[in-house]
């Protein structure tokens, strides 16, 4: 006889709680290989693509794209012998299917941490009993997806989907041009430019929006949940302290235009900000405090002998932070294309979870928006945040004549439990003079 088995929701990186289902690669009736990817999950740090541990024959879904789901849950059934007798299987009781068959412990998948996760969970208040969802089904009927809110299904490929929610494109509200209603990148391309046909009879309240009050709703998680959680834990836990800093970088710029045109640099993309991470780098080993952390439950502050480097990145799913690993035993010319290959993945949306953790210091550049300066809140798991503004042409006083130099504003965000003004000061003079001058690295 058939036996089934469930697939639950496995904890991808230390410490997860919860996921959104973002897409499904799979459908009921569809035959799956062991560590076939089954399904796109967002977790609170990043987009991750789950591999089902077995061979078999889905036979259910148990949650639809978009719904959030705790650590634990069974998402998926999996008939993993389909050659059996078409018998249904029994009901599970409420104890039983709160856990998967056989409540044995998944073990870590393809692609997952090494932490394997019991998936035994206990229901949440206010849940339908465990039996009512997570139930094992019998043989398919006929192959179809769940359906969504409202009875409406967008028909669109993973990767067309992927595209929609970075442009901020609803597909409930779009009509597919492709055969059988499909949604094709071009229409997501169009409804972003605000030239693609509505689809018809879809309720506003998919979107969120309420032509009433004419406001919108977006519900709070993923990314951006993470995110609000990280900076209210960091503003009001670390006692922060912002110093600014005004340097004429004109003398980096004048380099950068030089090693352009060298061989050594021939193809790579040197910015303002390799220059700001290298500083960092090497201004951090003359003022260690500003690279070490608060262990409130040990009662210590822990001293990094390495600099795992954040970059603050804006991407279409929200801030993230990935980390340039052992920063400081990179050269310039590593350094650059480093942080080209993590902005780019990070545009992506393809930074793993394990590529934002134990980051040591942090660079957020907000001058590539133009703007001058602002207040950064430091990393959670940090001591200090460097803020880079605009670099502008601005009036400055060289040997005691006003002349046109490129000006750039520096602040910089510490914890006064482990840095205190004056290796603060330090730190961010040593940056300053180190952009100001790149030729004084040589003393460092």
């Amino acid at each position: 006889m058939p036996t089934f088995k469930q697939f639950p929701l496995a904890d991808t990186a230390e410490g997860l709680t919860e996921a959104d289902i973002l897409s499904w690669h799979v459908k009921p009736g569809d035959t799956v290989t062991v560590n076939q990817i089954v399904v796109e999950i967002e977790t609170a740090k990043a987009a991750v693509e789950l591999p089902i541990p077995w061979a078999g024959v889905v036979t259910e879904l148990h949650v639809e794209p978009g719904q959030t789901v705790e650590v634990g849950t069974p998402i998926l059934t999996i008939d993993v012998d389909p050659g059996g007798a078409a018998t249904p299987a029994p009901a599970a009781s409420p104890a039983a299917a709160s856990a998967p068959a056989e409540e044995e412990e998944m073990k870590p998948l393809v692609g997952y941490g090494s932490k394997a996760v019991v998936t035994q969970r206990r229901a949440r208040k206010g849940a339908a009993p465990a039996a009512a969802v997570a139930a094992p089904a019998p043989a398919p009927v006929a192959p179809a997806a769940p359906a969504p809110r409202g009875g409406y299904v967008p028909l669109a490929k993973p990767p067309v989907r992927k595209l929609a929610k970075e442009l901020g494109v609803d597909l409930h509200a779009l009509t597919g041009t492709a055969d059988g209603g499909v949604i094709t990148r071009d229409d997501v391309h169009k409804a972003a430019n605000g030239s693609a046909p509505a689809a018809a009879a879809v309720s506003t309240v998919d979107s969120g929006y309420d032509p009433a009050t004419r406001e919108r709703r977006v519900p709070i998680k993923g990314v951006r949940k993470m995110t609000a959680a990280a900076m209210v834990q960091s503003a009001y836990t670390a006692p922060h302290v912002t110093e600014f800093l005004t340097i004429d970088v004109t003398p980096m710029m004048e380099f950068r235009e030089k090693l352009k045109k060298s061989r050594e640099f021939a193809g790579v993309k040197v910015t303002p900000l390799t220059f700001a991470a290298k500083a960092v780098c090497l201004a951090a080993k003359r003022t260690p405090d500003i690279n070490a952390v608060w262990d409130e439950a040990a009662q210590e502050i822990v001293y990094k002998d390495y600099v795992h480097l954040g970059i603050a990145a804006a991407t279409p799913r929200g801030l993230i932070v990935p980390k340039v690993r052992d920063a400081d035993s990179l050269s310039l010319k590593e350094l650059a294309g480093a942080l080209t290959a993590l902005t780019e993945v990070a545009r992506q949306g393809k930074t793993s979870p394990a590529d934002m953790a134990n980051g040591t210091i942090t660079i957020t550049n907000v001058g590539v928006f133009g703007v001058d300066t602002g207040t950064p809140i430091i990393n959670p798991g940090e001591s200090a945040i460097l803020c880079l503004g605009a670099i502008k042409d601005q009036p400055w006083v060289v040997d005691g004549e006003i002349k046109v130099r490129k000006v750039l504003q520096l602040s910089l965000s510490f914890d006064h439990r482990v840095v205190d003004g004056q290796q603060g000061s330090e730190f961010l003079a040593d940056v300053g003079a180190l952009l100001s001058d790149p030729a004084m690295a040589m003393t460092y």
